[in-house]
């Protein structure tokens, strides 16, 4: 498949550009071979915005970021009606969710009103402005981050719109040798060449042709069942470790299961596959789940995570 071959080349030139977040790379193709929207959690410095920047580049998809504040307000993210004194009428204006690829910096500093317009564009690819509803690009992908250092002046999100991110994906530093190697990049880059455009043949037309090529990746059906045990494991906790069942408010829902298998898929695609292995799955599920577990207080007391019980979860269910 000639759209697989390319995006095997836009994942070679990303690392040569992105040091130490191989992870985030896949994670950030799969985001676009899904369609799903995806949440970077990190401390700042570790190439969030310029991976994403880089990625639209690579597609030569319309990009925006999106600052968001506190005093942030709805109309500032899907756009507004405006008067025009020359033709004596209103006239809507098109905001920075209008673009192919969005970058939703500090999504959780953003207050309710503006997460509800955030929510009906993620779910529904549309937004209302004014009672007119507007279609928003068929590309439309938002990647949004957070920093876990700073709670002040942040907003929880709601657990309706977390369910709505494909990935959740918890950043980590670079290693001292990748670091090393940042170093360097970044003095060629700044001191010597100047930044050279990512050569892709890939557009967003390309990108939609790849996502139906993704749907058509073979998952045998004991995968299907795999996937359906695992994500149903997380709402019979109890079951499979008895001092734990208090430790869960809520497991993860119907739409945990599709995400899973749609991103298993995604790995096959981008690894030269026609098929999806149990490896794709075991590699995805924490970053599928781990937003979706809502844990109770028993359980914070107790200093079990969420990335704790979907770890122990792979380790007990049977892998076909």
């Amino acid at each position: 498949m000639q759209t697989q071959t390319e995006f095997l080349k836009l994942r070679t030139h990303l690392e040569q550009l992105i040091i130490g977040q191989k992870q985030l790379l896949d994670r950030l193709l799969i985001s676009l071979l899904t369609g799903g929207h995806i949440l970077l959690e990190g401390a700042p410095g570790l190439a969030k915005t310029t991976a994403v920047n880089a990625l639209a580049s690579g597609v030569h998809a319309g990009f925006q970021r999106i600052q968001f504040t506190p005093d942030l307000m709805p109309g500032d993210v899907t756009g507004t009606d405006i008067f025009d004194p020359e033709a004596h009428q209103f006239k809507f204006v098109e905001g920075p969710l209008f673009h192919e690829i969005v970058l939703a910096d500090e999504i959780n500093r953003a207050p309710p009103k503006v997460q509800s317009a955030l929510l009906e564009a993620m779910a529904e690819h549309q937004i209302t402005v004014g009672g007119v509803t507007r279609q928003l690009p068929d590309l439309f992908v938002v990647m949004a981050t957070q920093n876990p250092l700073e709670q002040s002046g942040t907003y929880p999100l709601p657990e309706a719109q977390l369910d709505r991110f494909l990935l959740h994906i918890v950043l980590e530093y670079p290693s001292p040798d990748e670091e090393l190697e940042i170093l360097k990049l970044d003095r060629k880059l700044h001191y010597g060449e100047d930044k050279k455009d990512i050569e892709s043949a890939l557009t967003p037309e390309t990108v939609l042709a790849a996502r139906r090529e993704v749907a058509d990746i073979y998952v045998d059906e004991m995968l299907e069942k795999y996937i359906v045990a695992i994500v149903t494991a997380t709402r019979n906790l109890g079951e499979w470790k008895a001092e734990w069942s208090e430790y869960l408010l809520a497991g993860a829902s119907p739409r945990a299961s599709i995400a899973l298998l749609r991103a298993a898929s995604a790995i096959a695609y981008i690894n030269g596959r026609d098929h999806v292995i149990p490896e794709d799955i075991l590699e995805i599920a924490p970053d599928i789940l781990r937003h979706r577990l809502v844990m109770d207080y028993a359980g914070l007391a107790a200093n079990i995570t969420a990335d704790n019980i979907i770890e122990f979860l792979l380790s007990e269910i049977p892998v076909p």
